[in-house]
């Protein structure tokens, strides 16, 4: 007779477990939400390697690849003639700086004391000639706040500093 009662009784939902992993869902949705910054790589770039976990900020992007020096994008000169020449300003590179100086606006006073910032993004056999003239470039119209974007590696473990390595044979124990 009791199992005849359980038949009768209508089916109900327990919604307890579903409602625990949706749970847990979002609160990992939500502690993972924003903490990746993805530059967009160009597929003629290798960025170098390096162990530093600072994240960088949406900024004018400088990408130099093998054929081009792009601002956002946009090719202002190509490689050769950033290259050539003996001046220590890139001029193309320079208008395109003040352009979007202009297209900014007018710092704050507190950008005013590290200057505008600026992501490089340069292939790892760019000459540092050239880094250095897109640099000087960069801090001549007060872009000074400038990264270099590179490729983030785990750091290597650190071996124990002068731990005295233990060998049996070598403690005078024989047996």
């Amino acid at each position: 007779m009791a199992r005849n009662h359980r038949r009768n009784r209508p089916a109900r939902l327990n919604l307890v477990a579903l409602m625990d992993i949706f749970t847990i869902l979002v609160l990992f949705l939500m502690v993972n939400n924003g903490d990746v910054e993805v530059l967009q790589a160009d597929s003629n770039i290798t960025l170098p390697e390096s162990i530093s976990e600072q994240r960088p900020e949406r900024n004018v992007t400088i990408k130099v690849t093998r054929e081009h020096l792009l601002v956002q994008g946009v090719a202002v000169s190509t490689l050769n003639d950033a290259l050539g020449g003996e001046e220590p300003l890139i001029a193309a590179l320079q208008a395109e700086l003040r352009h979007q100086a202009e297209l900014a606006g007018p710092l704050d006073e507190e950008a005013e004391k590290t200057g505008r910032p600026v992501i490089i993004m340069g292939d790892e056999t760019t000459p540092y000639s050239l880094l250095q003239r897109i640099m000087s470039t960069c801090a001549a119209e007060d872009f000074r706040d400038i990264s270099l974007a590179v490729n983030s590696v785990p750091a290597p473990a650190l071996a124990p500093a002068a731990a005295p390595r233990l060998d049996p044979l070598a403690s005078g124990q024989e047996g």
